[in-house]
């Protein structure tokens, strides 16, 4: 399930207009090892918290050798969301955003988890591929740092560990690992036994992770390391207690060393008690100091502090930023169409054929300005599959946009762009409609015939944008009042043979000559 956020149609992708009152915002992360809920107030760039919770759900440890995610975990996970619920009652739908990470990623079945945690919180959820959590990751971290400068961020989670080399709000380098807390706990310390072998093996599990991305990292450089969210968090609150570090959220090479020898002494996870740790992070720690002693020893550390912000913060304000000229998302469309040389001028044309024949339909089909939005944005890539092959160019314009890492973007909301990009010419995809979330499928077959006649009223690729011919709607049959010739033309042989790529599909499209 996909909300429907209200968003303009315009072929310039215009933004929305912004308001001085403060606007209530809510992001819900649900994380690996926890899930978090934050409220907060939105106003002059700047979020005032009003309410934060978490809770460790552990549900990465949830997941069996085949990728299963466990009634028991699943049933942690909707109890966790029950109590956050009464924090949402107020936040309206367009302003509230739950995003699944690594976890949800990984589970074969999270689909059937998401379907009861929607229905329970009546809002969708969005599972966001590994490079997206670090962006907002690096989002939410660069709020909370005063200071310019190049910085290295990292966040050690349950089931993933994300490194973000960025200056002010821009990330250079995004990259998401296949390491955490949870995951390594499971894997290096499955009886509980904490020990020397078992700690090292654990590091240099990390160690072979970190190689693929250390020297590219290293050359990119930074001057300031900083660490985000719960390890971090605990590994500089032991140290504090300890008096171990000079400065309170400052992580020293020297004192990681001695808080790893004070953990080797407990010889199991069960009997891990540190000053300073909470009791229910206990039994994932030693895991994630291995994979931060790692860290530093790929990147020759020499110490790193920690910052509050992280993803849940991201998300608040790369929600905030959906509604002027920032967001993310319209950046990663031209983007994609300078990568790949889309033709700007036919895929504008196209757009304002589309927005007209939308308009057009609107009230009768019930479309919203959200889905108004993604045709418009489909209309503008539909052409991108033509840098790869002109032959199906559309299967691999929609590939690419389904399977690359698209800044900005949830893997569902990929998968409408996706199917609309897919299914703007030749026969109608009813393998990939039906494929959809089931409440979506109506809507979205309408977008993707009003895309397929945009395209067609522009096939001979003019120099201005054409003027659809009159719409009449009877129930979900379209009828199209063409002017009267004697002798065939491109555009209704055209429209002949769209007649019948939507008539094997079940759509009706009748042509009338005035």
């Amino acid at each position: 399930m996909l909300q429907d956020t209200p968003l303009s149609t315009e072929s310039s992708f215009s933004a929305e207009s912004t308001s001085d009152a403060p606007s209530r915002l809510a992001a819900i992360d649900l994380g690996s090892n926890s899930f978090h809920l934050l409220v907060a107030n939105y106003q002059h760039e700047r979020l005032q918290v009003v309410a934060r919770e978490g809770e460790k759900v552990q549900l990465a440890a949830g997941l069996d050798d085949q990728g299963f995610l466990g009634e028991d975990a699943i049933q942690r996970a909707l109890d966790c969301l029950g109590r956050f619920a009464p924090f949402l009652e107020d936040i309206p739908p367009a302003n509230l955003r739950i995003v699944g990470t690594n976890a949800l990623r990984d589970a074969t079945n999270s689909q059937a988890f998401i379907e009861r945690a929607e229905a329970q919180l009546g809002h969708s959820i969005e599972i966001i591929a590994g490079r997206e959590e670090a962006r907002l990751i690096y989002l939410g971290a660069a709020h909370a740092l005063a200071e310019n400068g190049r910085r290295l961020i990292v966040d050690i989670g349950g089931g993933s560990t994300e490194f973000i080399i960025g200056e002010q709000f821009e990330p250079k380098a995004l990259e998401s690992l296949r390491m955490g807390c949870v995951t390594f706990s499971r894997r290096f310390f499955p009886e509980g036994e904490l020990n020397e072998k078992r700690l090292r093996r654990a590091e240099l599990a990390a160690l072979s992770e970190l190689a693929n991305i250390q020297r590219p990292y290293q050359r990119l450089g930074w001057e300031d390391p900083v660490g985000s969210s719960g390890t971090i968090k605990a590994v500089a609150s032991v140290l504090n207690a300890y008096g171990d570090t000079q400065q309170e959220g400052l992580i020293t090479r020297e004192g990681l060393h001695k808080l790893r020898e004070r953990l080797l002494k407990h010889k199991h996870l069960d009997k891990v008690a540190l000053e300073g740790l909470k009791p229910d992070r206990a039994r994932v720690f030693p895991a994630g100091v291995a994979i931060l002693c790692a860290i530093f020893e790929a990147f020759s550390l020499k110490q790193m502090r920690f910052s509050d912000g992280a993803l849940r913060e991201g998300v608040l304000y790369d929600m905030a930023g959906r509604r002027n000229a920032e967001d993310s998302r319209l950046k990663t469309l031209e983007t994609l169409k300078r990568c790949y040389g889309v033709d700007s001028r036919q895929a504008d044309n196209v757009t304002t054929t589309a927005h007209l024949l939308f308009e057009a339909v609107q009230e009768t089909w019930q479309l919203n300005e959200h889905q108004g939005r993604y045709l418009a944005w489909a209309c503008q890539v539909h052409e991108i599959g033509l840098a790869i092959s002109h032959s199906q160019f559309h299967r691999h314009g929609a590939y690419l946009l389904e399977h690359s890492d698209l800044a900005g973007f949830s893997r569902p909301e990929q998968q409408l762009l996706a199917f609309l990009v897919r299914a703007h010419r030749r026969k109608f995809p009813l393998k990939e409609w039906q494929a959809l979330p089931k409440s979506l499928q109506p809507s979205y077959a309408r977008l993707a015939r009003l895309l397929r006649l945009a395209v067609l009223l522009n096939h001979s690729r003019p120099e201005q944008p054409s003027t659809p011919p009159a719409v009449t709607l009877k129930g979900d049959a379209m009828h199209l009042a063409m002017p009267e010739t004697e002798e065939p033309t491109l555009l209704l042989t055209d429209l002949e043979q769209e007649q019948s790529y939507l008539e094997a599909a079940g759509f009706a499209l009748s042509l009338k000559q005035a």
